[in-house]
């Protein structure tokens, strides 16, 4: 089991590789062999993201990092029970496309083994 100091050190630097842009830090906190999966909606639209192992989701988080920036990050709650975590964070989320800005809220689920995210899945709606 990891430890929960190491857990909550684990997702703080996810989410601050993901505000500064950074798809190495990003990567570096994932299992080689991990599952990641977004789900969510924008523009009333669902959006839903599922990879198996870093290989096949490295070009979704580096199209998440060409794409969008994000600034005014805020973690909400961040609860910790054994090698799941669940992290309760709000954002601003900037398309580099399009330029429009939208407040965002987020969950993260987790799973931690071997110091490592194996199991992730995000929850997002636009505020």
């Amino acid at each position: 089991m990891t430890l929960r100091v190491d857990i909550d050190r684990l997702i703080r630097d996810l989410h601050a590789a993901r505000v500064r842009g950074d798809l190495n830090a990003m990567c570096r906190v994932f299992a080689d062999d991990g599952s990641f999966r977004i789900a969510g909606a924008s523009d009333g639209k669902p959006i839903a993201i599922k990879a198996s192992g870093l290989r096949e989701f490295r070009p979704w988080l580096a199209m998440m990092v060409k794409a969008f920036r994000l600034t005014d990050y805020v973690l909400l709650s961040l609860v910790i029970d054994g090698d799941r975590v669940a992290a309760h964070w709000r954002t601003r989320i900037h398309s580099k496309i399009t330029g429009v800005a939208v407040d965002t809220e987020l969950v993260d689920l987790a799973e931690i083994r071997g110091g490592r995210i194996a199991n992730y899945t995000e929850f997002f709606v636009p505020l």
